[in-house]
């Protein structure tokens, strides 16, 4: 991992711990940055800081709530995908990111998001995250749309990838 890479990864957990967050899964290892996964029992806390204190009251749809950040590199991107059982908000935190979204499996243009700015992104509409010139740093909520099978990371559709997953 390169030095860079360690360095933003600790800053971040600092400032999550320091905002009194317990991160529950810490992973550095994907080809585009990586996460931090925050316990589920402080959504709305990471909603008042991380989202203008959006109630997680009206985010909820199946009642369960999954808070992360995201670290995405400079100049990768994730990959092209959907959802079955969750849609997602994310809000910029830190740099400027891209995002692609469509109904289809056709991809458009690459929308700049500056920090501060946030995006709802529907269960079933394609998106992609791309790290622009900077590091990225997104606040994400995962709103589960099923009960009775929350989402997960298996819960990924892949319709395309740069890094053959």
């Amino acid at each position: 991992m390169s030095d860079q890479k360690k360095e933003i990864f600790d800053s971040v957990a600092q400032r999550l711990k320091i905002e009194g967050f317990n991160v529950v899964n810490r992973d550095e290892t994907r080809p585009w940055g990586g996460f931090f996964v925050i316990d589920e029992e402080q959504a709305q806390q990471f909603a008042n800081v991380y989202f203008d204190g959006l109630n997680v009251e009206d985010l909820k749809i199946s009642g369960k709530l999954s808070p992360k950040i995201l670290i995405v590199a400079p100049n990768t991107r994730l990959s092209w995908q959907y959802h079955h059982r969750r849609a997602e908000i994310w809000r910029v935190v830190s740099g400027t990111v891209g995002v692609i979204t469509s109904e289809t499996d056709e991809q458009g243009d690459v929308q700049q998001l500056p920090p501060s700015h946030t995006i709802k992104l529907k269960q079933g509409e394609r998106h992609r995250l791309v790290g622009l010139d900077d590091w990225g740093i997104v606040s994400e909520i995962w709103q589960h749309t099923d009960p009775s099978n929350p989402s997960d990371e298996s819960d990924i559709v892949r319709v395309s990838d740069d890094f053959g997953r």
